[in-house]
């Protein structure tokens, strides 16, 4: 029974709207093929009463209306006429698990809540609905009033309730206390059908899931990306991955949907999922160590159970100061482009060093890694930009102190201008000016990023130049203003020993010759 639309909304700042309650239980329900759904509780609000109704009108239509349902409280007959207006056929009702709970927040005897509950449950059945029952804090019950907790466990099993549903609700369990109090219970009823609803406080969730499931637990609660409250329920996705591969019993779950229906989740909760959250993170089916993609290459060395197209996805192999040559031939591969070794070799040398700077390279980025060092070792570097200092302040001008190498000689020089790279080129130019060359007129400057670039992608600038020709230069930088002025340094050296098909109009420059450029 998946909860992500009644205790996975219980995460600070999420609210789903009714309509992407309704988006999330098609997706629930349709696409994953969970049994059941939990997507509200009663009386929160009117929002909440409209998602219900949305949702209950549809599962009408689909034959789903008994796989929905909402939790209640134990206060009839409130909750239960709230689930009857909303469509509603299957009431969770929140009972007290452990004895603390009950004389310090009800302030009542067993006797008193049993006789609440019994109420409760007649009046929802005789308005045709089926009742689960929840034991809050069932964890601490065991732990420190088993005669109450125990007590409450009999009684309901001689009520008219489906399911008997026993939540970690502190998240304080560990995997031997889970083996130990499943193992005790169901010895006792076992007749009865238990739910084990984990929190993860302690990061054991799952843990504690596989504990339950291996011993007795008939259902199991879980939310997408393990949304809920404080540190979150168990996850469905690991839930799933573990129950698979770690025991012999069969679920229905569509592995295949898992990441689609989680990317979702995540835009409509606003909850980011950590780039190294088991299966559905960024980053858990790429591998960053060059060593990694080799063995992969031999016997697939570095795989497991967890293949990323179980889950719709796919293995990626990261570019960046220790992915090594294994790891761009990978990319390589997937771009179907190939290089020679010495290329290679350049390419893999560029890509450390824009690791450095950057923390991953991605496959995206790979096209313009290539052309920005095809195009370097094609240019002879006699002109190089030694240094720079960079200043840029709110209500002053942009400030550039520029060092560079020309043939060997060293020359510095100040500017400011109306942007850090306006400012760079101006220094440029009183550099030249004292060398009595001219520099070429820049006629375009274009800026892109790699497709589905964020904010530390690459940037590559290509600016064209007119030098009585039309040629065109790239840089490629993490930093825009650097990216320019690489390529500029690029142009610098091309004018020192340029050579041009004059019969050409437009060129763009390759080693020591034009290539006229389409269009």
């Amino acid at each position: 029974m998946d909860t992500t639309l009644r205790d996975g909304e219980q995460t600070s700042g999420v609210s789903f709207l009714p309509s992407e309650k309704l988006q999330i239980a098609k997706l629930l329900l349709e696409e994953l093929k969970v049994d059941r759904i939990e997507v509200a509780s009663a009386r929160v609000s009117e929002g909440e009463l409209e998602g219900v109704q949305k949702i209950a009108q549809w599962a009408a239509q689909k034959g789903y209306l008994d796989r929905v349902e909402v939790l209640g409280f134990v206060d009839t007959p409130v909750s239960v006429d709230w689930i009857v207006e909303a469509g509603a056929k299957v009431l969770n009702l929140l009972t007290k698990g452990s004895h603390n709970h009950l004389i310090h927040q009800l302030k009542k005897t067993p006797e008193q809540h049993f006789s609440d509950i019994q109420r409760s449950i007649a009046y929802a059945r005789e308005k045709g609905v089926e009742v689960n029952v929840y034991l809050e804090d069932w964890s601490n019950g065991m732990r420190n009033s088993p005669e109450y907790t125990l007590s409450l466990i009999d009684f309901l099993s001689k009520e008219p309730v489906k399911r008997v549903m026993l939540p970690d609700t502190l998240g304080l369990l560990s995997p031997d206390e889970t083996r130990a109090y499943f193992e005790q219970i169901v010895a006792l009823y076992p007749g009865v059908h238990f739910d084990f609803h984990a929190h993860n406080d302690y990061d054991l969730s799952v843990a504690n899931v596989m504990e339950a499931v291996l011993h007795g637990a008939s259902g199991l609660h879980t939310t997408v990306n393990g949304l809920g409250e404080r540190a979150g329920n168990a996850p469905l996705e690991s839930v799933v991955a573990v129950i698979k591969d770690f025991t012999d019993l069969e679920i229905g779950i569509q592995e295949q949907k898992i990441f689609r229906v989680s990317k979702l989740v995540e835009q409509f909760s606003g909850q980011h999922i950590p780039a190294n959250k088991p299966v559905v993170g960024e980053n858990v089916f790429t591998q960053t160590a060059g060593i990694h993609a080799d063995g992969d290459n031999k016997k697939n060395l570095y795989f497991n159970d967890l293949m990323p197209e179980r889950f719709g996805r796919q293995r990626k192999y990261a570019l960046g100061k220790t992915s090594g040559k294994a790891n761009i031939l990978k990319n390589l591969e997937e771009l179907g482009i190939s290089l020679e070794k010495d290329e290679l070799a350049r390419v893999t040398q560029r890509i450390i060093e824009l690791g450095d700077k950057k923390e991953r390279v991605t496959t995206e980025d790979l096209p313009y890694i290539i052309s920005d060092v095809l195009q370097n070792n094609s240019i002879t570097r006699n002109i190089q930009i030694e240094g720079y200092h960079m200043t840029h302040s709110k209500g002053l001008k942009p400030v550039v102190q520029l060092r560079m190498n020309i043939h060997g000689k060293f020359y510095d020089e100040i500017a400011t201008g109306d942007g850090q790279y306006d400012s760079f080129m101006k220094a440029l130019k009183k550099i030249y000016r004292t060398l009595g060359k001219e520099l070429p007129k820049l006629t375009d400057y274009h800026v892109s990023i790699p497709p589905g670039g964020k904010t530390d992608a690459f940037v590559e600038t290509v600016i064209t130049w007119d030098y009585g020709k039309i040629f065109k230069t790239k840089g490629l930088d993490p930093d825009q203003t650097v990216a320019a002025m690489m390529a500029t340094e690029k142009m610098l050296n091309i004018i020192d020993s340029i050579s041009y098909n004059p019969e050409k109009e437009e060129s763009t420059y390759y080693g020591n010759e034009y290539r006229a450029v389409a269009g």
